[in-house]
């Protein structure tokens, strides 16, 4: 006990000098907080929307779009399995009604080698459960009906989806002030500090951000006269402030923005005016080369949410895997379009069924109330702390700050989000890393009653309390972990904050504490612990 080991100091050391760094920005003004050097940490402990105050959004994952949008998927296999079909079964009136996939045998006598193609398709790829229900219809056709679970299935895994996708698009940096996060089967909670107006989550949230490429089909005079579209095409509106005029298009996507590899914003060095330059990955690379190399000289519609950006004539093949899209667009435009289209397209259309402002006043009302409950919290341990154990509690005090230090340092580090529990889980730590010592404090004067000399009633009272310590402190963070699985919200954040300040708890009472206790004891040899 007496004897320090020299690793012992070296690692109390470097984790007392890491933490003061990290934590120091806290402390520190925002002015004062640019002026740190470039190889010394400068982020802080973000605060989260209760404290900050921001924007709440709840959002609802448009079922019904997300089923038609499946049905139509389903007719395109139909339509597949009829054609792989030995020999191929003819078929026409492929499309959705209502909530069926339906389509038209030509020969209704191919009725039963057809529900054979069908058979694979019933059967979900990834569950191995059955998706989806076939039944013979009037006139030779075939309807395709999907099953509740599955829908259910489907709708939670595009909700699950959405998060991964809105996280990209509002939290591009990996930040963690953000917090998103699945609600139910089909509903997200989306919560920014720091953004005093939803309409900017709901411009980069709001849309599908699905980008197809189109073959434009140019009318004839016959065709612009008769008024009718021909079969297999669709009218096209431009997209709004950017697309210059409407357009028909082939109904058929030949190429989807999902091979984008990269989309920056950028200028083009003839006109000066902003473009969206983008790259693709080798397979999109292929396919777009030989999509360009059998269209040239006609026309194709780069198309977002089925809006036209731009049209273009593709005068050669593109086979260098990049290109620049090229519009209408601002600088504010053109970077939020390069977002969406890094972040990837939503699976489903989000409806926004709740919003609202958590102001910033109400916010700094919580951080006083806190600090003011903190510190008075702080100022009644350190008095029982130095009445009951005089140089002791001195000790105990010491360590205790150094706790905090820690843990917001700890926080600084992995960039995590204070919230007003988190504040609780701070107060409630600071009672816990005192209640260590405590435990130590009086198993050292038992030992002491016993007639111990005072080495032995210093390492009596640290190695038989640190199981106690530990074992309380492991229990908690059990619980801790269970909140944080199980939690959303403000009670991850307390999780959060509570899990942190066991481990620098645990630390600080058996190591920190015991090399002080050990270092006071050399330097003064009492004859009696004043405890």
């Amino acid at each position: 006990m007496l004897k320090i080991a020299r690793w012992r100091l070296i690692l109390v050391a470097i984790v007392s000098l890491l933490g003061i760094a990290f934590a120091l920005p806290n402390f520190l003004p925002e002015n004062a907080r640019s002026q740190i050097p470039g190889f010394l940490p400068r982020q802080a402990v973000n605060l989260g929307l209760d404290l900050r105050g921001g924007s709440h959004l709840l959002l609802e994952v448009d079922t019904t779009a997300l089923k038609h949008q499946q049905l139509e998927n389903i007719a395109d296999q139909m339509g597949t399995a009829l054609r792989d079909a030995e020999p191929a079964i003819r078929f026409t009136g492929r499309g959705v009604v209502g909530d069926t996939a339906r389509i038209r045998l030509v020969d209704p006598n191919d009725m039963s080698r057809a529900m054979v193609a069908m058979r694979p398709l019933a059967r979900s790829a990834a569950s191995g459960n059955e998706s989806t229900t076939f039944a013979q219809g009037a006139d030779g056709a075939i309807e395709a009906r999907m099953t509740e679970s599955s829908l259910r299935e489907l709708s939670r895994q595009a909700a699950q989806q959405s998060v991964e996708v809105i996280r990209r698009r509002i939290d591009p940096n990996g930040t963690s002030e953000v917090n998103i996060a699945r609600q139910g089967d089909d509903r997200i909670v989306v919560q920014a500090p720091g953004v005093n107006d939803p309409e900017q989550l709901k411009a980069l949230i709001g849309q599908t951000a699905l980008m197809t490429f189109h073959m434009v089909r140019d009318l004839s005079p016959e065709e612009m006269q008769s008024g009718a579209l021909p079969p297999g095409t669709m009218i096209v509106q431009p997209y709004p402030q950017i697309g210059s005029r409407q357009e028909v298009v082939e109904r058929r996507v030949r190429f989807t923005g999902e091979r984008l590899q990269r989309a920056n914003p950028s200028t083009d060095q003839r006109t000066g005016q902003f473009v969206l330059s983008f790259a693709l990955d080798g397979q999109g690379t292929t396919q777009f080369c030989r999509i360009t190399r059998e269209n040239t000289g006609r026309r194709f519609a780069i198309l977002l949410d089925n809006q036209v950006l731009t049209a273009p004539t593709i005068n050669e093949p593109i086979c260098g895997g990049s290109g620049q899209i090229s519009g209408n667009f601002s600088a504010e435009s053109a970077n939020q379009l390069a977002v969406m289209l890094r972040a990837g397209a939503l699976p489903a259309p989000l409806t926004v069924i709740e919003q609202r402002t958590v102001g910033a006043g109400l916010g700094q009302e919580a951080i006083n109330s806190g600090t003011l409950a903190g510190a008075i919290g702080a100022v009644a341990v350190v008095l029982i702390m130095v009445l009951f154990y005089g140089v002791f509690g001195v000790i105990a005090i010491i360590a205790m700050v150094l706790n905090m230090v820690l843990i917001f340092a700890a926080m600084s580090m992995m960039g995590a989000a204070l919230t007003l529990p988190g504040i609780a889980g701070l107060v409630l730590t600071m009672g816990m890393a005192v209640d260590s010592n405590v435990l130590i404090y009086e198993r050292m004067r038992e030992e002491q009653r016993l007639g111990r000399g005072p080495a032995v009633a210093i390492d009596q009272g640290f190695s038989r309390a640190l199981v106690t310590i530990v074992d309380a402190n492991l229990t908690t963070i059990l619980a801790a972990l269970i909140l944080f699985a199980f939690g959303e919200g403000p009670v991850k954040g307390f999780a959060w904050t509570l899990s942190i300040g066991c481990v620098t708890t645990v630390f600080t009472a058996t190591i920190v504490t015991q090399l002080m206790v050990a270092s006071w004891f050399r330097a003064v040899r009492p004859k009696q612990l004043p405890i």
